[in-house]
């Protein structure tokens, strides 16, 4: 095989590996709310959308966002692996920055008639995040404030938290632990910043 038949090879492997040029890529500074929201303008405005619309505050939003995809618009869960190295198939369907199910998503769109929103683009995501979150409010009577178990029935689904699924998953519990206090972090941060308003 020539050098150059190699070369076109090797990079057409590497750009279906989902590079994508960065796109997807996540703010510098992840700890601190103002700074991913003076990094990136759009999120705060995405944010106070989807808070003025469903209810739900930034900082659970945030905390949300970080657990699901540490805000790359591309996420995607890891491929299974069969024999320990033949890749087949991913994980699960979730993708973009709410981690949304194929089921999920395609319900948030015949709900909401969002019928070109993208998991891939923050303003949707979020919209979804807010439009979830609002009916397990309504449905399981959690509040909206509540990132902890906002976090386990968007984990869970609104079955699986009726049904105390997590109980069994101590790693769960203490992701949805970490959920929570991240959102306290970011609630005080948000407090104090100017692209929080």
């Amino acid at each position: 095989m020539s050098r150059w038949l190699r070369a076109l090879v090797l990079v057409l492997l590497a750009a279906s590996c989902g590079g994508g040029g960065g796109n997807g890529t996540a703010p510098r500074d992840l700890e601190n709310a103002c700074a991913i929201l003076n990094e990136r303008p759009h999120y705060a405005r995405a944010f106070r959308a989807a808070e003025r619309k469903w209810g739900v505050p930034m900082h659970v939003q945030m905390a949300t966002i970080y657990q699901e995809s540490k805000f790359i618009s591309d996420a995607r869960t890891p491929f299974r692996y069969a024999l320990g190295v033949i890749p087949y198939g991913r994980q699960s369907s979730a993708f973009g920055y709410s981690q949304a199910l194929d089921g999920t998503w395609d319900e948030y769109l015949e709900d909401t008639g969002q019928r070109r929103a993208r998991r891939d683009d923050i303003r949707d995501a979020v919209d979804f995040m807010g439009w979830y979150m609002s009916g397990t409010n309504a449905s399981l009577g959690i509040s909206k404030y509540d990132a902890r178990n906002q976090y386990l029935a968007y984990h869970e689904g609104r079955t699986g938290y009726k049904r105390g699924t997590y109980n069994s998953k101590a790693w769960l519990v203490r992701v949805a632990d970490d959920v929570g206090k991240r959102a306290l972090v970011y609630q005080v941060q948000l407090a104090t910043c100017r692209a929080a308003r």
